[in-house]
């Protein structure tokens, strides 16, 4: 397997994959603690760092260019200062983006305080109801023109109002009238589930497959049974289960699933690991991978990504070096 990998490496470059999903702003401010307030029991960060990154549907952008693929990211942003500081981030990282503006909402916002390398408090700025129809006629006519130039499509859902329910009746829609079958990957928001039927593949944790399925996932016995209760409720043609430190369970089919042991040597943040799998398993999907081939990848990509503190990204060379240097993933039949 991993001669295989290396092999494949050069093909990620220049694969095409849009993005379409929920964007937003990650504003870290990063410090240190002396002393805790006089005004209340609450510890005092003297900020000495303040940085922006794409976060949400930004960040699985992000991870794509940084594998040399070519992402295109749709959404929508404020019209507020917030809305150009995430348009100048996608510029600076190669981010081609179709983004359209809301005047009745502030860009996405979350604003995570930092010190000694451990969040203290996160603060988010936001509105989550659904965009207006005038809003959703724009970013469809830019789907309309664009959407056959795309094998894979990754919906990146954080709950901020884009992938509604009308959103998906117009999307499933358009591609029966264009005849067009694109691979679509969904990182799901669980009181979603329901709209993503017959999806190409999902790509839930294991908290997020346990609310899908309505019980607790503990067990190798549960993750297989949650498997199996997704499929009947929606169907996809397959389901991978991301299970932190113990890897990810991939549903090739309903009754096939195999488990690939986590190669993540070292955990300090697994902030944004779920965007780094969708967008190296969808980046594998666009270079004609196999979904098992796709998934090793993308365990390598995450087992980097969490060894960095806040949303990173693994580049090939580091892919690479992983390979050659880590132990070896046994791939394990767990039904099937």
């Amino acid at each position: 397997m991993d001669n295989k990998i290396l092999s494949v490496l050069p093909e990620l470059k220049d694969r095409k994959v849009l993005i379409i999903g929920d964007v937003m702003l990650d504003h870290y401010v990063i410090g240190s603690v002396e002393r805790i307030s006089p005004e209340a029991p609450v510890p005092v960060v003297q900020v000495t760092e303040e940085k922006y990154l794409l976060g949400g549907a930004g960040n699985v952008a992000r991870n794509i260019a940084a594998l040399g693929g070519e992402p295109h990211l749709t959404g929508f942003v404020g019209h507020d200062g917030e809305g150009e500081v995430f348009e100048r981030l996608c510029s600076e990282s190669g981010i081609p983006y179709s983004l359209y503006e809301a005047d009745d909402r502030p860009t996405t916002k979350k604003t995570r305080v930092m010190a000694h390398n451990q969040q203290m408090v996160r603060v988010d700025r936001e509105k989550t109801v659904d965009f207006a129809d005038s809003l959703m006629d724009q970013l469809f006519a830019f789907l309309e023109r664009e959407i056959c130039d795309y094998k894979v499509v990754i919906l990146s859902d954080y709950g901020k109002g884009l992938l509604s329910d009308s959103f998906f009746e117009r999307f499933w829609k358009l591609l029966e009238e264009k005849n067009h079958k694109p691979h679509i990957l969904v990182d799901p928001k669980t009181v979603n589930y329901d709209r993503y039927k017959s999806v190409s593949m999902l790509t839930p944790n294991s908290k997020e497959a346990g609310e899908g399925a309505n019980m607790q996932v503990k067990t190798r016995e549960d993750v297989l049974e949650a498997g199996r209760r997704l499929f009947d409720r929606i169907d996809p043609t397959h389901l991978l289960i991301t299970l932190g430190g113990d890897g990810m369970a991939l549903f090739e089919s309903r009754d096939v699933v195999k488990h690939v042991p986590t190669f993540a040597r070292k955990v300090f943040d697994v902030t944004g690991a779920g965007d780094t799998v969708i967008a190296t398993l969808g980046l594998g999907l666009a270079a004609g991978l196999d979904p098992l081939t796709s998934a090793v990848l993308a365990n390598y990509a995450a087992g980097i990504v969490v060894g960095q503190v806040g949303a990173a990204t693994a580049s090939v060379d580091e892919l690479a070096e992983a390979v050659r240097n880590w132990p070896k993933p046994e791939v394990n039949i767990w039904n099937g």
